[in-house]
């Protein structure tokens, strides 16, 4: 495999910015890899996506995903949003902008990766987690699954406690969340549901979010969504966070 930080411009955010990437490498023979099988297609491609006081280097620092998408001959891609919530900011960056529209042509224009929907995919954990589903649910078409781990699910409730009150005002403004494009379960109810990508939704027992990934999965399934549900004892922590990965990598519909 070969592991890449990136430095490029963006449009949308009138700045230089950072993804860092993973894509396989075929060579003749390692001591203690599986190779994947030889393949001249472009592989297949995962973004994945950082939380909130994370950055695009934070999953290839603390867990393996580099071992692990190597095996499966995976493409993965992390780029740095800062504490956006992957939406373009009230006071702030196009960052929904930049993840939905710039960040998937910069990368086929620097990478050779798929562009197939079939073969794409994304994943995300606590605030990436809510920026991977809001991604499946607005843009279905791009993404064969979807994948949150102890997902900030439910922004209502997270803006309507006071959870994170100027980092949220710095996203959304002072605009009520509840049935806004940045409500998921607003966008869930609105979604073409057969046109939905199958989710994955994750969280560890004794995360303080966990009961925002109970309510999701069950407004989805509710609605005839295909959603998968994991629940293991954890928290809120990168040790919970590197295992599930593996649950999440074994269950994506990738190419034989």
């Amino acid at each position: 495999m070969a592991l890449i930080r990136c430095d490029f411009f963006s449009d949308a955010l009138e700045l230089s910015t950072s993804m860092t990437v993973i894509l396989p490498q075929r060579v003749e023979s390692r001591i203690g890899i599986d190779e994947p099988p030889a393949t001249d297609a472009p592989p297949p491609v995962l973004y994945l996506l950082h939380g909130l006081s994370d950055d695009d280097t934070i999953w290839s620092r603390r867990t393996s995903i580099e071992r692990h998408a190597e095996r499966l001959g995976l493409a993965v891609v992390m780029p740095a949003v800062h504490r956006s919530f992957y939406t373009d900011m009230r006071h702030g960056g196009r960052y929904w902008t930049f993840v939905s529209e710039e960040l998937p042509k910069v990368v086929a224009q620097l990478f050779r990766v798929s562009t197939e929907r079939e073969r794409t995919f994304v994943a995300g954990l606590s605030m990436g987690g809510y920026g991977a589903l809001q991604l499946a649910l607005r843009q279905p078409e791009r993404f064969a699954a979807a994948a949150s781990l102890s997902g900030a699910l439910d922004l209502v409730s997270f803006t309507e406690q006071g959870q994170r009150e100027e980092t949220m005002r710095l996203v959304l403004g002072d605009e009520p969340v509840r049935g806004s494009r940045s409500d998921l379960f607003h966008l869930l109810a609105e979604a073409d549901v057969d046109a939905l990508p199958p989710l994955f939704v994750a969280s560890g027992t004794e995360d303080v979010l966990v009961g925002h990934s109970h309510r999701f999965a069950e407004a989805a399934r509710s609605r005839g969504a295909e959603v998968t549900e994991r629940y293991a004892p954890g928290g809120h922590t990168w040790d919970y966070w590197d295992d599930v990965i593996q649950d999440v990598l074994a269950w994506l519909p990738l190419p034989s």
